[in-house]
């Protein structure tokens, strides 16, 4: 199976378990993991564009687990933590990554953040290096082991 295929199918794969789980990812904690690790894997390579920017609203606006939080909310939250990491990338993804880190007190929310960092990173075909890298580190601020998600 050729690679853009096995990224296609993992992004699809985890897309059906999070839908699966929706009724159990309704709180805080959990929008605002979400919203980070969105924002970490848009500026995963030091920069955001705004066709990326768009592309990636677009994807939390139709997922269909986000759904159980207004729009208007989500897109708030993640353009938030798009500007920490645009201002200062360094400093600003140390702030994302302890937005990251408060899905870690519940196992089954800390992995479908990870989950939707792989859906968004993986929507364009490509979960390139970067992209892996900052979803590898939010493993580490759940304190989850990478593997567990083939990084």
């Amino acid at each position: 199976m050729a690679l853009w295929d096995r990224i296609k199918e993992s992004a699809s794969t985890m897309q059906t378990q999070l839908t699966a789980k929706k009724n159990d990812l309704k709180s805080g904690a959990f929008r605002d993991a979400s919203m980070a690790m969105c924002a970490l894997v848009a500026a995963a390579d030091g920069t955001v564009d705004p066709s990326e920017r768009q592309r990636v609203a677009q994807l939390i606006a139709g997922n269909e687990v986000l759904q159980n939080f207004p729009a208007d909310d989500l897109r708030r939250r993640f353009e938030a933590n798009l500007d920490k990491l645009t201002a200062d990338f360094a400093f600003g993804k140390v702030s994302v990554l302890q937005e990251v880190a408060k899905a870690k007190k519940k196992p089954a929310e800390a992995r479908a953040v990870v989950q939707i960092g792989i859906v968004i990173g993986g929507a364009d075909g490509h979960f390139d290096k970067d992209e892996q890298a900052v979803v590898r580190e939010a493993c580490y601020a759940l304190d989850l082991p990478p593997h567990e998600f083939d990084l």
